[in-house]
């Protein structure tokens, strides 16, 4: 298998994951949106988006269900079956909908435009998504003050997913530090190596700076 990949966030995701695994795959840069490039990547992703896990004859895309086929390859729990499966998928849930999808707002005005010059930051989305990260965060806070991990006793694929825009918080600026037991529960995430340094001894361009 290849995972086709980018330093954004998602990709970036997926190469942690298939790192944490030791997943048997080849890692690839790609840029499916650079010039002239579209029509390669678009028969393995119509949407031109990445991550895209390539084997056995098709491709898969969108990084969870990358995430959940790299598990069950490596016959590992990260991804959680079983009694603890519905918790994961609430917390999967939950996150996208809430607390990353707040940090995305956030770090889309603060950190993506601003790389791609793709027009100022707009402070009202800006306030929107910091008033719904803190919502989320509080929320995350009391569940995490009682347990280490998202789902049982160790890291799973939830603790991922949920943490997926944090290793951007240079540019996000979200304020971490007021919810102690999330701060505490992502210092734990790195450090974890394959999560902390992901792209280690692969061939992937940094990101485009932010403006000072």
């Amino acid at each position: 298998m290849k995972l086709l990949f980018s330093r954004n966030p998602n990709p970036r995701l997926a190469v942690a994951v298939a790192r944490h695994l030791d997943a048997k795959v080849e890692f690839e840069f790609a840029a499916p949106l650079a010039p002239g490039q579209s029509e390669r990547y678009r028969p393995l992703n119509p949407n031109l988006l990445l991550p895209i896990l390539l084997g056995a004859g098709k491709s898969l895309w969108e990084t969870d269900a990358i995430a959940c086929r790299l598990s069950r390859e490596a016959r590992s729990d990260f991804w959680r079956t079983g009694d603890d499966e519905p918790e994961m998928m609430q917390w999967l849930s939950w996150g996208k909908e809430n607390f990353a999808r707040a940090c995305d707002m956030v770090h889309f005005e603060r950190g993506t435009k601003q790389r791609y010059q793709l027009g100022p930051v707009d402070r009202q989305r800006v306030e929107d998504g910091l008033r719904r990260f803190g919502t989320a965060a509080a929320i995350l806070d009391a569940e995490l003050s009682g347990r280490e991990w998202l789902v049982g006793d160790s890291v799973s694929y939830a603790d991922f997913r949920m943490a997926a825009f944090l290793p951007f918080n240079d540019v996000a600026r979200l304020p971490l530090n007021d919810f102690p037991s999330v701060e505490r529960w992502y210092r734990q995430l790195e450090e974890i190596d394959a999560w902390r340094d992901p792209f280690r001894g692969l061939e992937a361009p940094a990101l485009p700076p932010v403006p000072g």
